[in-house]
């Protein structure tokens, strides 16, 4: 495997970014971040070797260092659970994705050599609520506001293909962390001893260990087979009732008291069906495809590593 690279990384300082960044420097690629703030960059994420000022929404000084980098992977956006869904939230959430892929891509037509491969993030939110049924990269997109987020995202990152550029969107799951994300804020009512299935608990929850979504993600960058939509998820997704269950017994807690939906409602207005009841059971097709070996391909040694790892 080729060591040494260029590589950028937008969104570095998030739960998937800082744990890519470290991944690939311990291999030996040189990291840039672009990031709007950089000192406070180098603070949280120490070991990068440089920390460029970027402007998310408008060009500057950082495209003459695109075109040194051997790939650039885009993480970058606001956190859809940030707060609640105001009308400006939600277009915050969009444009923070969509507007911060044009201005990469517009970049990469600009310059003097483009890199070899852009990795996008995007979401398995993709497909919009999908019941019982599972989906692979090839299913078509759903129609409500999350989904038209990933088309809209997705749409701009592929104009790169459009420009000669290897291209590949991650339809990112629910990635188990004990510091940050999904799993984080599942853990205080179960150590409360009033954890539980998010009624109805018949949802799927499609998930993945954050070792391999970094690992996704490097395999991606690595391999020049891929190209298009990933599904970054577990080949094990399951329904919320035995996710609470699986937690529960990991923890040593009881996982019965169940969390009625219109309470999440009332508590997180829009957004709680979007994340948390209406969701996907996806497959990572072509990353089995493309031999892609799970570290974690089942949940009760995922969720036992994840609540394992340190800080």
């Amino acid at each position: 495997m080729t060591t040494n690279r260029h590589i950028i990384v937008t969104g570095a300082t998030g739960l998937i970014g800082k744990a890519l960044c470290r991944r690939l420097t311990a291999r030996g690629d040189k990291v840039t971040v672009f990031t709007r703030r950089p000192d406070a960059a180098r603070a949280v994420l120490p070991g990068a070797t440089q920390y460029v000022a970027w402007n998310a929404t408008t060009g500057g000084a950082w495209e003459s260092v695109l075109a040194t980098a051997d790939a650039v992977v885009h993480l970058a956006g606001a956190s859809i659970a940030g707060q609640r869904w105001t009308p400006a939230y939600k277009r915050e959430i969009l444009e923070s994705r969509t507007l911060s892929t044009r201005v990469l891509v517009e970049a990469m037509a600009r310059a003097t050599q483009r890199p070899p491969v852009f990795v996008c993030a995007s979401g398995i939110d993709y497909y919009g609520p999908r019941g019982d049924e599972p989906v692979d990269e090839r299913a078509p997109p759903g129609r409500n506001f999350l989904a038209q987020v990933c088309v809209a995202w997705e749409g701009e990152a592929c104009r790169a293909a459009d420009l000669g550029v290897r291209t590949v969107m991650i339809r990112t799951g629910i990635v188990l962390d004990r510091h940050e994300g999904a799993l984080a804020r599942l853990l205080l009512p179960f150590q409360l001893f009033v954890g539980g299935p998010i009624l109805p608990g018949t949802q799927w929850w499609s998930w993945i260990h954050l070792d391999d979504e970094v690992g996704l993600i490097m395999r991606c960058i690595d391999d020049e087979r891929a190209s298009g939509p990933f599904n970054g998820v577990a080949p094990d997704p399951q329904r919320n009732r035995d996710f609470s269950a699986t937690l529960g017994r990991v923890l040593g807690r009881p996982s019965w008291l169940p969390l009625p939906g219109f309470v999440l409602r009332l508590l997180l207005g829009e957004m709680a069906p979007a994340l948390l009841i209406e969701r996907q059971r996806a497959i990572p097709a072509k990353a089995q495809a493309l031999g892609y070996q799970f570290a974690y391909p089942t949940l009760e040694p995922a969720l036992r590593a994840a609540l394992a790892r340190p800080s």
